[in-house]
């Protein structure tokens, strides 16, 4: 599952200056889509300035969302892989963003439910933050799947 809904939704950047513009850049692929709208944009933005750096799941692994308040138009993921850290919040540095964006509350726990079963892997966060292309992600992933 999770690997078709990261087909086409994975980038590498060197560096970005600010944890929020991270979040813009890792939805981005989302947005050009239609899976999601500007506002939910704002609202993992919002999420983030509320309550912390709770999004930081794994050290250098952030998974920024929201609740759908519909701008969720469809249920996708897309996948952001820095060179070089951006801080978050509580001094936390982030190297890989995973956008979730569900249509529906059990949507938004499968999501969370799998990724959480591949990032639970030591070996495989580590194989992650060393891709550098989107056909290595999704080899990883099909190969935990």
């Amino acid at each position: 599952m999770l690997q078709d809904l990261l087909k086409g939704n994975i980038h590498f950047k060197e560096g970005i200056p600010t944890w929020e513009e991270s979040i813009k850049v890792a939805a981005e692929p989302l947005l050009t889509k239609k899976h999601i709208t500007e506002d939910y944009v704002r609202d993992m933005i919002q999420n983030v300035e509320e309550n912390g750096s709770y999004i930081v799941i794994a050290p250098e692994i952030a998974m920024p969302h929201a609740q759908n308040q519909g701008s969720v138009l469809q249920t996708g993921i897309s996948f952001l892989k820095l060179e070089d850290s951006v801080m978050y919040p509580e001094d936390k540095a982030v190297k890989v963003l995973f956008v979730l964006a569900a249509e529906d509350s059990d949507g938004h726990l499968d999501l969370i439910s799998d990724l959480s079963s591949l990032l639970i892997d030591d070996d495989v966060m580590e194989q992650l933050k060393q891709c550098t292309t989107e056909e290595q992600v999704l080899e990883l992933i099909e190969s935990v799947e």
